[in-house]
């Protein structure tokens, strides 16, 4: 039924795109020199109309199927782009991209096997192990942060997990206080948590926790097998619990089939709890001296799929571009934005692979009109 259904949906968001771009000419053509054009403010309430038949059509939902999901996955990909634009426009100011900052507070040393990883000690790769950052340090990078117009700014630890690291904890506890204080939403990605551990986040001004499930379960086990999939799902129940937001995404170009990143969807999609508040979508980056260092890249076109897709299944979920941004000209990344990505990492490096730098990235919103989030205002 929801099938049927869904083609009768997509029927009615076709002709309200039609209307959609009446309005457009609306806006941009003064009212006295088209009679054949309604003045702009029925233009306005068309739009509101619009929005209206795209908020019925997909509402949030947690009981997405499997054949559902793929049904959408399988779009014609322009046609999925168009569905997914409406749904974005629905739920969001379409031009509104965050910008983030994700910092490698304590590199390498890992003792996991994630196959993709720079940073595992099962691996000889570039990355060579440095201890943990100051809170002086890391409350410097926040500032800088901002400046360059982050507004959340993550914090990442290459551990498997936060265990017994008391003094280490400590500090980072500090670090989140602080950081909270200059303005700046703070996410932290530190491995598995247990419940008294995500608490004491939450009560140092912890916004958001980063854990990834990286792909679907079934293809899980040929990634990693130091921690299983259900650690990864027992985390962010901990941080869900807690009251702190879930951002949890993926890794394109692992190996995977398209059947897993459905899969992984649906994972996302049906969370106990709700959709993840952020889903970071990553392109494989692959790193000389791991398992996967000879892994085809992802193409933009499986990028956008899988974007889109989020879009539609995920609509008040914040789709985050991740690594390998650097791998896709400005082109391929506006086609990203269309499809219902809204937020970037800044930076020249995200943990330990390069990413696009600040300038770069404001001459592309620049050129395609996007408004980043603004910060609020500091703690004095």
């Amino acid at each position: 039924m929801m099938l049927s259904s869904s083609r009768w949906i997509r029927r009615g968001l076709s002709t309200a795109a039609a209307e959609e771009r009446t309005i457009t000419v609306t806006r941009v053509i003064p009212h006295h020199e088209t009679p054949e054009t309604p003045p702009p403010r029925e233009g306005l309430a068309r739009a509101a109309g619009l929005h209206a038949h795209v908020l019925e059509a997909y509402p949030v939902r947690s009981d997405w199927t499997v054949p559902e999901i793929r049904a959408i996955y399988n779009m014609p990909l322009l046609e999925l782009v168009r569905e997914a634009t409406l749904v974005h426009r629905a739920y969001w100011e379409s031009r509104d991209v965050q910008r983030c900052t994700l910092l490698s507070i304590k590199t390498g040393g890992c003792t996991e096997n994630c196959g993709y990883c720079s940073q595992s000690t099962r691996y000889k790769t570039h990355v060579k192990p440095t201890p943990q950052m100051t809170v002086d340090q890391v409350l410097e990078a926040a500032r800088r942060a901002k400046e360059a117009g982050s507004t959340r700014f993550c914090m990442g630890a290459a551990w498997r997990q936060l265990g017994n690291k008391r003094r280490a904890f400590s500090d980072i506890l500090e670090m989140v206080e602080k950081v909270s204080a200059e303005g700046l939403e703070v996410c932290a990605t530190l491995g598995m948590l247990d419940p008294t551990q995500a608490t004491q986040l939450k009560q140092a001004g912890l916004t958001a926790y980063n854990h990834n499930l990286d792909t679907s379960r079934d293809y899980y086990p040929s990634v990693v097998t130091t921690r299983t999939y259900d650690d990864r799902l027992d985390t962010i129940a901990n941080v869900r619990a807690a009251g702190i937001s879930v951002c949890s995404g993926g890794i394109l170009g692992l190996g995977e089939a398209e059947h897993d990143r459905v899969s992984m969807l649906h994972t996302f999609a049906t969370l106990p709890g709700g959709h993840p508040e952020s889903l970071p979508v990553n392109a494989l980056v692959a790193v000389s001296g791991t398992p996967m260092e000879d892994t085809p890249p992802v193409s933009v076109f499986e990028m956008t799929r899988m974007i889109a897709t989020a879009r539609v299944v995920l609509p008040k979920t914040m789709v985050r571009l991740s690594a390998g941004r650097l791998e896709f000209s400005k082109g391929e990344q506006a086609l990203m934005f269309l499809a219902g990505a809204n937020s970037i990492f800044n930076g020249d490096k995200l943990l330990t692979t390069p990413n696009p730098n600040v300038d770069d990235d404001a001459a592309l919103f620049d050129t395609l009109g996007l408004t980043g989030i603004k910060p609020r205002p500091r703690a004095d």
